[in-house]
């Protein structure tokens, strides 16, 4: 990866947030569109996942001991009092890392537990589960990972999500309806699996991501260009996603609402 006072040191926060998957459609887009093109930045981002799985394995999480976490407290306080800090909400990464370089002379458990509290007392907000349906909606597109099993046969495609999935998810093929089914597949939304069944409506893409229920439906709305439709039927919560026409969308959910159990 670039050194600070090179320009690709900019990118290191958005690799961060690419590899956690936090970005949004259009900041993703724009990191892959980068990716292509940079060889320094490709190689930085595979240094951030060789870092996340090593951190993920057992064995190399310590708890911050009591001094630590008062002193930590006692450094944010002074930031939240600091005149020139009183406009920002947190401390600002490029801050935090250069506190990070300053404690890395401490035992490595110690500078791990100093990271980890940090998120824990100046957390951010994640991404709504809206964004995340539009992001999975776009990725699905741009990666070339529309479907994990690629067949308009529903009696394929419900069969194979067993054992992937806690729950069976209704499949119907709505060709006759101008809405034929092309596969499916597994996502990952709000920290759980859920199913995804892919339509197509002319050149429109339709991704209908479903889990069980969770509470009452959600009106519809429009983000960043896509039409967002919730429903929720027999247990099951129902979520469409496509640049299609609102009215068509409507119709989808009629249609495939009339074809599945109640």
């Amino acid at each position: 990866m670039s050194t600070p006072d090179k320009p690709h040191d900019d990118w290191d926060v958005l690799l961060h947030g690419y590899a956690d998957d936090e970005l949004d459609a259009a900041n993703a887009l724009k990191v892959e569109e980068h990716l292509a093109g940079c060889t320094d930045c490709t190689a930085r981002l595979d240094e951030i996942r060789a870092q996340q799985t090593l951190i993920a394995q057992e064995g190399v999480r310590w708890p911050a001991s009591e001094a630590l976490r008062t002193r930590i407290g006692a450094a944010l306080q002074r930031e939240i009092a600091a005149p020139q800090r009183q406009r920002e909400p947190a401390m600002s990464w490029r801050l935090f890392l250069d506190r990070f370089t300053r404690w890395s002379l401490l035992p490595s458990a110690a500078v791990l537990a100093a990271c980890l509290l940090f998120v824990t007392v100046r957390p951010e907000p994640g991404p709504s589960l809206e964004d995340q349906l539009v992001s999975s909606h776009v990725h699905s597109m741009l990666a070339n990972h529309l479907t994990d099993v690629l067949t308009s046969d529903q009696h394929t495609v419900k069969p194979w999500f067993n054992g992937k999935i806690d729950f069976s998810p209704p499949v119907v093929d709505l060709k006759d309806k101008g809405f034929p089914l092309v596969g499916g597949r597994v996502d990952y939304l709000s920290g759980r699996v859920v199913a995804t069944l892919i339509y197509r409506r002319g050149g429109h893409v339709i991704n209908l991501f479903i889990w069980p229920s969770s509470g009452a439906a959600a009106p519809a709305e429009e983000r960043e260009g896509y039409n967002l439709l919730n429903w929720t039927q027999a247990g099951l919560d129902f979520w469409a996603v496509s640049d299609a026409a609102r009215d068509e969308l409507k119709q989808f959910q009629q249609d495939f609402s009339d074809a599945t159990p109640k």
